[in-house]
């Protein structure tokens, strides 16, 4: 058996067995029901009559719609009130509705004659969507590296724990052993995104949300090479984690570096996505890029090359994450006579080879 023979054959028993997991299934179920609330429950919640802002003589038509109705002194005020966001949109002289970057529909069947609609920012993004974007982002790269690298990292240690490892060992080479863990891993969370972002699409398509699935198309685009070896990277690092100790509970110890690798990201994304030069440097950092450029191109604060740069640059980061942790992988998975340093596995390697 050659090493992609037997790298497909540790994959394919790694998938067999995560889809027969209870709990990777109920988890799965719960994402998906997330997105699908996500995407759906805030427009059916926000039902409620939009405000508006008007002079009082021509508030009349306005309160009978049933409408929430500010009165202002003139026009002008009605206009700052919109720019303001105290109000969804002003009714002025014409008449003609103003409105940041979408008319009430309310507001316009309210009024006897169909009147001009002016958006003051039509290019503008929703408050709500602009701090729900980069939270989704960061968020789903962060658990879904999170969830299934502990869950390589422990099957690595339970391997070791059962002395399992040593008949895999003798079956097929290490190396392969490593790659089919983190093809499984890869292809498993590659291929519940999809349902997740499969899910979300239906979800906007039934709530109406369809100029926003245009205007994020393009960063989920980016974001699948992104997440793909964004993630590649942080699984050496959980493989390699848990290659180092023998017992499940010795996991936490170990990983930290791993934890923080990924914790850390998360929140420079979720703080300082406003930011635009420390989103500009995020967007460059390996452990930060896969949420940060999709983000960048999304605001359209990015480039034409930045992308391309950036992953070239994950590109690069990954394989020397993908060879260190292999070679850390290599020097400790057969040790189990406690926990191995890092430098004693690396050695262990030099020795072998």
């Amino acid at each position: 058996m050659n090493t992609t023979q037997a790298t497909r054959l540790v994959a394919a028993r790694e998938i067999r067995v995560k889809l027969r997991d209870r709990t990777f299934l109920i988890s799965t179920l719960f994402f998906l029901l997330m997105a699908a609330a996500a995407t759906i429950l805030p427009p059916l919640l926000s039902g409620g009559p939009s405000s508006v802002a008007v002079t009082e003589a021509a508030a009349g038509p306005l309160r009978a719609a049933g409408l929430e109705v500010r009165t202002v002194a003139d026009d002008r005020a009605a206009e700052q009130a919109v720019r303001d966001g105290d109000v969804d949109a002003a009714v002025v002289a014409g008449p003609a509705v103003l409105a940041m970057d979408d008319a009430p529909d309310d507001v316009v069947t309210a009024l006897s004659s169909q009147p001009d609609v002016r958006l003051l920012d039509p290019d503008a993004v929703d408050p709500v969507v602009a701090f729900l974007v980069p939270f989704a982002f960061a968020f789903v790269f962060f658990l879904t590296s999170q969830t299934f690298g502990v869950q390589i990292a422990q099957s690595v240690v339970e391997e070791k724990q059962t002395r399992v490892v040593e008949i895999l060992v003798a079956a097929v080479p290490v190396r392969a052993l490593l790659a089919g863990k983190l093809v499984a891993g890869t292809v498993l969370a590659l291929g519940q995104i999809a349902l997740i972002a499969l899910v979300t699409v239906v979800g906007m398509r039934f709530a109406d949300s369809g100029g926003l699935l245009t205007l994020l198309g393009p960063a989920i685009g980016w974001f699948v090479p992104f997440f793909l070896l964004g993630f590649l990277l942080i699984a050496a690092m959980w493989a390699a984690a848990g290659a180092l100790v023998n017992r499940q509970e010795d996991i936490a110890g170990v990983s930290m570096p791993v934890q923080l690798a990924v914790m850390l990201p998360f929140f420079a994304v979720i703080f300082l996505n406003d930011n635009a030069t420390a989103m500009q440097v995020l967007s460059y950092l390996p452990f930060s890029s896969p949420t940060a450029m999709p983000l960048r191109l999304f605001t359209g604060d990015a480039a034409g090359w930045d992308p391309l740069v950036s992953l070239a640059l994950l590109l690069v980061a990954a394989a020397a994450f993908l060879l260190a942790g292999a070679r850390v992988y290599e020097g400790s998975l057969l040790r189990t006579n406690g926990r191995t340093s890092i430098r004693a596995a690396w050695r262990s390697r030099e020795t072998i080879g």
